[in-house]
């Protein structure tokens, strides 16, 4: 069994900032990608930003520039820095992970943290 628990997210002014993190635990050998996905209400599920074991990242177009995802890898955890939040950031962040366990490779998501904008 895997968990992604997710921790940071709040309420923030536009302009402001925020630090997101994921700290992965269980029956883990390793850890390939990690990745936040966000959902806003009414809206599909878009990839926020993404990062490789070897440190390899992609961003969201809309995020480019203003965001940065890092990792721990001794600590199995990864970070999202997000700067100059605009109120279009709103929605619920997702820790995503893909992990291999005993039985295989599978993909494991947090249960998620709410990231409010005000205007």
């Amino acid at each position: 069994q895997v968990q992604l628990v997710e921790s940071g997210g709040g309420l923030v002014e536009a302009g402001g900032s925020l630090r997101l993190s994921c700290a992965a635990s269980g029956s883990i050998i390793s850890i390939n990608d990690m990745g936040w996905h966000r959902q806003a209400p009414g809206k599909q599920r878009e990839l926020v930003a993404r990062i490789s074991s070897g440190g390899s990242t992609n961003y969201g177009t809309s995020v480019k520039g203003r965001f940065t995802i890092s990792r721990d890898n001794a600590k199995n955890t990864v970070y999202l820095q997000m700067n100059s939040l605009k109120p279009e950031d709103a929605a619920v962040y997702y820790c995503n992970a893909k992990v291999v366990v005993l039985w295989g490779g599978m993909d494991y998501w947090g249960k998620g943290t709410q990231v409010t904008v005000s205007s």
